[in-house]
């Protein structure tokens, strides 16, 4: 919101929240009604119900920008500003689309009372000419003018300060502006269609084709990578007259007092607002090659509906928790279809970098859903892309790589040994992770607990799990036979003395891993306190208990471009897998942690608290579960 907000700086339909498309269903509706059921041939008109379609392309447009943008800035090829993006952006523009519903209503409004915006042709070169000279001459020139107006400390205040809040840009910024700005927009940019329906050469591809170049001018100006060529401008010099760059426009939202014009930058040429240092910058971004990291996080998808919280999918999902939402089931095609790429594209992709202190973070991800983890006819082609990428992370001289939910997987790959037996000559540091899990696990039992119930799969974080706290003497009670017996292998005579083997579910903490039955829940008394050792959370099966969240974190405020949750995990909270392979590249651990090997658990623990890492506490942890 701007620092002083003026009058409409608000949307009308702020107050219906996430229901904010009803007002346009009346509309749709009709226009549907009228087209398919009036008997009349005259009420059949295509304009009409073509208006929607048109609004939802426009959402798909900004819906590619936006992922193409996030994935090439997380890489660093051409980037323009390193500057991190936070939640408070992200929250900022999640309303990109209340523009696209403001013009929807309009162009529904406008074909009610315009009798010459009825049954217009397909095509007329006439109507597209007199829009591209329109749009090169008043609206080019009315937007300069408004632009520097809105820049005036009196309106810069009340209105475009809100705007001019996100300095590293997304192609969405473009149109994060109060309602009131937005209505003047408008205003301009109708100023050739206007021209073409009351002249009558108007056409649906001339109005199509103009509000889907403002659409990509606006998220490739503020797209935050350079892709203009070289080439273009070479062939054509005056180009640079009549098309700006993405790297021209960053400098308006750095510099805030140059690079005024709107796509065309022949008037900041005219009156000499030009910044001296386009030329530079654009050069200099174009040449800019993919960032190498110092550590990496090896990720992968878990539902079908994941794709869209990834960060490179829908951007105010992404800042959430992961949690099921209805229209997802609307959405249906969509997530076939990504379904379908995931299974045809075989290779890792990056999802986010982060910056801590001098540590490059990234974070790759394997195109694999969790359900596949389980598909033995899986596991060759799984092993394969994790160990591509552990190869070429090795390849580009990084320096640490974690592994992440189920690429470390004892059946899969024995918790990565399985890439260290085949490579036995790599650099790159593997990390499971375990002894930070393990860490995080101990550090979370309530102080003073004597009992604890250990029920799952065991895994090498329960076997260490139970190894520390009976050789700390806190008493480990199993449920099953063949869970003790294969738990007391693991000890040594001194602690398993505080194994037990029990029938009893009397104790109040809980740790529990993968297949935990709800049934098994049932019995836990009320009150009980169920602390998760795995990759995943246990499904709920009770409102009387606590459930505390998986092994995770809470980052440091120092760690940059946090603009994303890892899953279920709330804000700022890293998963201890994906932290330990930070402390890895931190410390300079020079050793592997995968297979059987674990660190010492106290000194994992120590640095991470040593390097601004913080415990969860219950209320955080359980935050966005309520």
């Amino acid at each position: 919101m701007a620092s002083k907000p003026g009058i409409l700086t608000e949307w009308p339909w702020t107050w219906l929240g996430n229901f904010k498309y009803l007002v346009l269903a009346p509309f749709v509706v009709h226009g549907t009604y009228t087209f398919f059921m009036s008997k009349d041939e005259s009420q059949r008109d295509i304009v009409y119900i073509i208006i929607f379609p048109l609004l939802l392309s426009r959402m798909i447009h900004n819906q590619v920008w936006i992922s193409l943008s996030r994935y090439v800035t997380a890489k660093g090829t051409s980037r323009i500003v390193d500057k991190s993006i936070e939640f408070d952006q992200v929250d900022r523009e999640r309303n990109w689309d209340d523009q696209i519903i403001f013009n929807g209503l309009l162009y529904y409004i406008g074909y009610q009372f315009l009798e010459q915006a009825h049954h217009m042709p397909w095509w007329r070169t006439d109507g597209i000419i007199i829009i591209a000279l329109l749009h090169s001459g008043p609206v080019e020139f009315l937007y300069y003018w408004l632009h520097r107006a809105l820049h005036h400390h009196f309106l810069y205040s009340r209105y475009h300060s809100h705007h001019h809040s996100s300095i590293v840009t997304e192609p969405i910024t473009s149109v994060i502006h109060p309602f009131a700005e937005h209505i003047s927009y408008f205003a301009l940019f109708a100023i050739p269609l206007m021209t073409t329906v009351l002249t009558g050469t108007a056409s649906m591809a001339s109005f199509a084709a103009y509000v889907t170049y403002i659409d990509f001018m606006n998220n490739m100006g503020h797209c935050n990578f350079e892709l203009i060529p070289k080439w273009m401008f070479s062939i054509f010099p005056p180009l640079k007259y009549l098309m700006y760059t993405p790297s021209y426009h960053s400098l308006h939202h750095t510099q805030f007092r140059t690079n005024f014009s709107l796509f065309m930058p022949m008037y900041d040429y005219i009156y000499d607002t030009l910044d001296k240092s386009s030329d530079t910058l654009y050069e200099m971004s174009l040449e800019r090659e993919a960032e190498v990291p110092n550590a990496v996080h090896l990720t992968h998808l878990t539902t079908p509906e994941s794709i869209y919280h990834l960060r490179l999918g829908f951007a105010s999902l992404a800042s959430e928790p992961h949690t099921s939402k209805w229209y997802f089931w609307v959405m249906w095609p969509v997530t076939l279809c990504s379904i379908m790429i995931t299974w045809i594209y075989g290779h890792t992709f990056v999802v986010e970098r982060n910056l801590f202190k001098n540590l490059k973070l990234q974070t790759w991800a394997i195109p694999k859903y969790r359900v596949q983890y389980f598909m033995k006819w899986q596991r060759e082609t799984i092993n394969n892309l994790i160990e591509e990428a552990i190869t070429e992370a090795d390849k580009k001289g990084i320096k640490v790589l974690s592994l992440g939910l189920l690429n470390q997987e004892e059946q899969l790959n024995s918790n990565g040994e399985l890439y260290i037996r085949k490579n036995p000559q790599l650099k790159v540091k593997v990390v499971d992770g375990s002894s930070l899990a393990v860490a995080v696990v101990i550090n979370s039992i309530p102080k003073g607990t004597s009992q604890v119930v250990l029920r799952g799969r065991l895994s090498k974080v329960a076997y260490s799990i139970a190894l520390a706290l009976c050789q700390g003497g806190i008493q480990v009670v199993t449920l099953g036979e063949e869970e003790y017996k294969r738990l007391k292998a693991k000890l040594t005579p001194e602690a398993a003395a505080h194994l037990v083997l029990s029938k009893s579910y009397a104790s109040r903490t809980w740790l529990v891993g993968d297949g935990l039955s709800e049934d098994e829940q049932l019995k836990a008394p009320k009150g009980t306190l169920f602390i998760p050792y795995s990759q995943f959370p246990p499904r709920k099966a009770r409102k009387d208990c606590f459930y505390f969240s998986t092994p995770a974190m809470i980052t440091p405020k120092n760690l940059e471009n946090v603009d994303s949750c890892e899953n279920w995990l709330p804000r700022r909270v890293m998963s201890a897998w994906r932290i330990a392979g930070i402390l890895h590249a931190l410390e300079g651990w020079n050793e592997h942690e995968c297979g059987n090997m674990m660190f010492d658990i106290d000194k994992v623990w120590k640095a991470s608290l040593d390097h601004g890492f913080c415990p969860l506490t219950m209320s955080s942890a359980t935050e966005s579960k309520n």
